[in-house]
């Protein structure tokens, strides 16, 4: 489901794994290069530190180029929620710097995942990044039931 402003993008979806793996699958670097890039794009490689004040880096490729984003982590709060600044490398995708909170709220057994991205300067940068998060979204629900991840 997705919710909207035009600076705001608001995504949640019922992940069939407990939140801790949810969590983990979010933070741990070997875990997010398996679903931290939309469907057709490889997440070539993922850097973390996962600490407040901590960057993070994910590098992606496709047959189109290559794309990077990256971002300072401002909150943790483990496994409940994440907050993060979202910034593209690269000119053609930049919208300056955003915000990422993301709530993992547990269901007994799954996790709502909510996602807010916001900060955008118009609904087309909102819109495309309603895509991406999308198909990331559904690689990560495929990732964690197709073999479920310790946290």
């Amino acid at each position: 489901m997705s919710t909207q402003t035009e600076t705001v993008l608001k995504l949640t979806r019922v992940i069939k794994a407990d939140r801790a793996t949810v969590f983990a699958a979010w933070t741990d670097p070997a875990k997010m290069s398996h679903w931290c890039a939309p469907e057709g794009v490889e997440c070539a490689n993922v850097k973390v530190d996962l600490n407040v004040g901590g960057s993070y880096h994910i590098h992606m490729k496709s047959p189109e180029g290559e794309y990077n984003a990256r971002g300072v982590y401002r909150e943790i709060d483990a496994p409940n929620r994440l907050c993060y600044t979202w910034r593209w490398d690269e000119k053609e995708h930049d919208c300056g710097e955003t915000l990422v909170t993301v709530e993992f709220n547990d269901l007994g057994g799954s996790t709502e995942v909510v996602l807010t991205h916001e900060g955008f300067p118009n609904g087309e940068a909102r819109d495309g990044h309603d895509q991406g998060w999308t198909s990331c979204l559904a690689r990560l629900e495929e990732m964690l039931a197709s073999r479920p991840l310790a946290p």
